[in-house]
């Protein structure tokens, strides 16, 4: 029988403990063996069967507690190796493989009932327990080969990979390794060769393994040391993402990656690879495959040393937690050495691994994260290490803060590229998501922030569409009030979904919808083809549950739109702003109430960069607010305002000539949509002062609605008792409203309800305009407004069109809600 030297080793595949989880997984593993040996020499190194691993150690545990469950568990254990079997192997090729498994699974049991009587367990005899797994699970997958006539040879990796006696973390010896290894290869008199991964063992021959991702780690030295033309690390996953696609649905693989980001983003949690084990591999430039057992023919990703140029500038992104932050501070620290290092011995001595550093440029304090599991040993750690300071006042007392988590980009190309930072920032801040810690690597190739862990989610969606989805952004749209506009503004959106991922790259999403009953929340959007079944399916409306359903959704790009004329959803805009979720309200109250609460809506806005809009306040769809704000941040100044601002009184008026009784133009204004359900709200002028408070308060005044002067042309009468009465009363007062219109007519004058703003001051009434006015020529419903400023004194500037209506208050809604997100 030929020998076959070590040169010939052209390969070496891992497979990982998902890919052999059952006999059927098992299967698979087996036809990928075997043909990867009819291409080449090749070695297979094989996990312990998901999860067994962590099943040992916990029987282990449980033996060295004097707790009896241990023996259910280790039968657990042994009936799941023998199904596996009888699953993978003929009836004929069952016997000795079986015995094989009972044998070491009777050796397990003795081993643990040691543990059970001494009720001690030593890493040393942890060691030689969980090296069980591997060395079973290994055999089963020779059996499989035999079974389908294909020659292997099994090699015992605790007899090849030697190590020093740390046990649950063994050092490895590369000189003797090495060397083993290469003759046990070059004697070999087969293709294929299979061995466990994750066991060794020490000088003495006691078994040693080699800690988290061990059996990559045997894989990558196997590799290593028969200078093997790549690795292949086979898992669950087709290769890398750009993202966790657990958390973003969008993520995508990366055909090839660097070895240095590979193991940035393996060690900020992409649980691909384990950034020590792949180092005998990298150190040689042996190119190492990361692939899918469940999907053979997908590319996956090629880690190297030098990949391609890539036009991404990020390569991917990744998250780990939950991590605490442990913060160390105090005056005594600056100018004094010595603090980082006694800090980083103190977590040393309690074997805490440190994630991540940050230390101001002051000296005054030093940040670390550490997992949370081990947050309270490293308090307890620093603490002692620091108690004399602590005591003297030298130092504050240490800080701890949980429920964090570190979010990472990753690329090499990032140092080349400024504006990185400041762009994931921004895109962080823009969504409410708070950064507690930054950290950045002199390599620039790796930028990290610690964030609450509830927002991992939101950040990594957030930083996935910056970085990776240059074609859409999604927006999720929540809309309160469902009436006429709301009912508009839905049409809209929907006709509108096609334009706007074309033309915005906007995939605006209707999450939530809510009426003067009920609502309803979905994260996944709702169907605007049938939005009237959702919302009748949804929950009894209560605003506090609303809100706090919507921001436990905690989704990115979010737009509260308020549609309605309530004063309690209103209420809703402070938590909503607070957490960085826009709001859009065609709803005047919360823009005309109280100047204190109003000021403290646009200051949350500013403070927590989201935006607060109401440009249908004023003029429906015209674009009033927005042109006056245009004008302030320009350096102009607004001296005074005239407008017309209700389309309702202006239909009104131009549609009463004395022909008709005004009750009768009235009732017609109600009948096409111009009026409140109780037109009183319209023609007493309230809403119209209402208006021009908004745009003095837009100017810089600080007033309040009281402050308006209104000059309401309806007697007294006609506000008292209910609509019908109104109406009797507007029939009885007809002599009233046609000597207004004729003192106007005779003039050649007509009639408006106009709306002055004058050096801090304003007012509202009835007044006669004469020809030639800006505010004569208004037609049906239209809204005009007057900016009289430094650049336009004689000859204003003026902003004229429809100022009411559902199609063109939705569209102005529609227009703020995009506003709002760009």
């Amino acid at each position: 029988m030929r020998a076959f030297s070590c040169q010939h080793v052209m390969q070496v595949l891992k497979f990982g403990g998902s890919s052999v989880a059952t006999a059927k997984n098992m299967q698979r593993v087996l036809a990928l063996a075997e043909a990867a040996a009819r291409r080449t020499t090749t070695v297979v190194v094989v996990s312990a069967l998901g999860g067994v691993t962590d099943a040992l150690i916990e029987a282990g545990r449980r033996a060295a507690a004097a707790d009896g469950q241990y023996r259910e568990q280790l039968r657990h254990l042994e009936e799941r190796h023998l199904e596996v079997v009888r699953g993978l192997l003929p009836i004929t090729g069952q016997s000795a493989v079986l015995s094989f498994v009972k044998t070491h699974c009777n050796e397990l049991e003795s081993l643990c009932d040691g543990i059970f009587a001494l009720g001690e367990l030593s890493d040393r005899t942890l060691d030689r327990l969980v090296s069980y797994g591997e060395l079973l699970s290994s055999r089963v997958v020779a059996a499989g080969l035999a079974a389908r006539g294909v020659a292997y040879e099994w090699l015992d990796s605790r007899k090849l990979i030697r190590t020093d006696a740390k046990y649950g973390h063994a050092a490895v010896d590369f000189g003797i390794t090495n060397q083993q290894i290469q003759e046990a290869v070059a004697a070999a008199g087969v293709p294929l060769l299979v061995a466990p991964g994750f066991v060794a063992s020490e000088a003495g021959g006691s078994t040693t393994t080699l800690g988290r991702g061990g059996s990559d780690y045997t894989a990558a030295i196997f590799a290593g040391a028969l200078g093997a033309e790549q690795l292949e690390i086979w898992t669950d996953v087709s290769g890398m993402m750009t993202a966790d696609p657990r958390l973003v649905r969008h993520a995508r693989p990366i055909p090839r990656i660097s070895y240095q980001e590979a193991m940035e983003l393996s060690h900020f949690g992409a649980k691909v690879l384990y950034p020590p084990t792949i180092q005998p591999v990298r150190q040689q430039g042996i190119p190492l495959w990361i692939k899918n057992t469940f999907a053979p023919d997908d590319a996956g990703t090629l880690v190297e040393v030098d990949p391609p140029a890539n036009k991404a500038i990020v390569r991917g992104l990744s998250s780990i937690g939950p991590v605490a932050l442990l913060r160390l501070e105090g005056s005594g620290m600056v100018g004094i050495p010595g603090f980082s290092r006694r800090l980083f011995a103190a977590l040393a001595r309690e074997q805490v691994n440190v994630i991540l550093i940050t230390q101001s440029s002051s000296e005054h304090s030093i940040s670390v994260a550490v997992s949370e599991a081990e947050a309270s040993r490293a308090k307890q750690a620093a603490d002692a290490e620091f108690e004399a300071e602590i005591s003297n006042g030298r130092l504050d007392p240490l800080a701890l803060e949980g429920g964090l988590a570190i979010v990472a980009l990753v690329g090499d190309q990032m140092k080349d590229h400024p504006g990185i930072s400041g762009r994931m920032f921004s895109a962080l801040g823009t969504n409410g998501i708070n950064i507690r810690a930054i950290a950045q690597g002199s390599s620039e190739k790796n930028i990290s922030t610690v964030i609450r862990q509830q927002d991992v989610r939101k950040a990594s969606n957030v930083l996935h569409e910056t970085f990776f989805e240059a074609t859409t952004r999604q927006v999720n749209l929540v809309v309160a009030g469902v009436g006429n506009v709301g009912g508009k503004l839905l049409e809209q959106l929907a006709r509108q979904q096609t334009w706007l991922r074309e033309k915005l790259r906007l995939n605006l999403r209707v999450v939530g919808l809510a009426n003067s009953s009920r609502f309803v929340l979905n994260e996944e959007g709702l169907e605007l083809e049938n939005w009237q079944q959702a919302l009748a399916a949804g929950q009894p409306l209560d605003l506090d549950t609303l809100t706090e359903q919507l921001l436990a959704l905690n989704l990115r790009n979010t737009v509260f739109a308020d549609v309605t004329a309530s004063a309690d959803v209103a209420t809703c805009y402070a938590p909503l702003l607070a957490r960085s979720v826009a709001v859009v309200a065609c709803n005047k109250v919360a823009a005309s109430s109280e100047y204190v609460a109003y000021a403290r809506l646009k200051a949350l806005a500013s403070d927590f960069n989201t935006q607060f809009l109401f440009e249908t306040n004023v003029g429906a769809g015209l674009p009033v607010i927005g042109t006056l704000n245009d004008l302030l941040r320009s350096g102009d100044e607004v001296h005074r305002i005239e407008a017309v601002l209700s389309g309702t009184l202006n239909f009104v008026f131009n549609n009463y000539d004395g022909t008709r009784p005004f009750a009768e133009v009235v009732r017609q204004a109600q009948a096409e949509g111009y009026t409140e359900p109780d037109p009183r709200l319209d023609l007493t002028g309230v809403d119209v002062a209402r208006k021009i408070l908004i745009l003095a308060r837009e100017s810089g005044q600080q007033l309040e609605l009281s402050d308006i002067e209104n000059d309401s042309f309806l007697p007294a009468s006609c506000l008292e008792g209910d609509v019908a009465a109104f109406y009797e009363q507007l029939a009885v007062h007809e002599p009233h409203f046609r000597a207004l219109y004729d003192a106007a007519a005779e003039k050649g004058e007509k009639l408006r309800f106009v709306a002055r703003y004058r050096d801090g001051q304003a007012r509202v009434g009835l007044q006669s305009i004469a020809p030639g006015h800006d505010l004569y020529a208004l037609q049906g419903k239209d809204n005009a407004v007057l900016f009289f400023t430094n650049r336009y004194t004689e000859q204003p500037l003026v902003i004229k069109g429809a100022g009411a209506g559902a199609d063109v208050t939705a569209s102005g809604v529609f227009a703020d809600i995009l506003r709002a997100v760009q």
